[in-house]
């Protein structure tokens, strides 16, 4: 399997960004929107980022507009809402898709690691994979897992 640290992503800014930057490091991959029901985990996820930031955890956005076009602003505009709404501080990428033939090759291979429920695909915003200091998927969460309920298992590999 090839660790998500081995990814280059697109960037808020549309540059290339290298997830190698955060090799060794425990992460919460998301996908993220703006205008969703589960949107107030922002809170949350960023609450888990200041708790764990400093032992290296690292949680990363990605938004997506796939499902009920519910991250429908541009890069600038979402940095602006994630950074007013809820003081974001953790890494928050260019928009990509998640699912179908332009799925981004990190959520291609995330969903390759830890596959669904019943299936493999992502299902909704803010679903949520914990991979481990190996670049490894350890663990994937459905968008109605709180942030705070995944603090344990973060502590575990820690």
């Amino acid at each position: 399997m090839t660790a998500i640290t081995d990814f280059h992503v697109k960037a808020a800014n549309g540059s290339d960004a290298d997830l190698g930057e955060f090799a060794g490091k425990v992460l919460l991959v998301v996908n993220v929107a703006s205008k969703c029901g589960f949107t107030p985990q922002y809170e949350g996820l960023e609450a888990l980022h200041r708790q764990y930031a400093d032992r290296g955890f690292e949680v990363l956005g990605f938004p997506c507009n796939q499902f009920g076009a519910q991250e429908p602003g541009n890069a600038e505009e979402i940095a602006t809402f994630c950074s007013l709404t809820y003081d974001v501080t953790f890494p928050v990428f260019g928009k990509i898709d998640v699912n179908g033939s332009n799925a981004d090759p990190l959520y291609t291979e995330l969903k390759k690691q830890k596959g669904g429920l019943l299936f493999d695909a992502i299902k909704w915003n803010f679903t949520k994979f914990l991979v481990g200091k190996d670049g490894q998927v350890v663990e994937r969460y459905a968008p109605t897992t709180k942030p705070e309920d995944i603090a344990a298992d973060i502590e575990k590999l820690l």
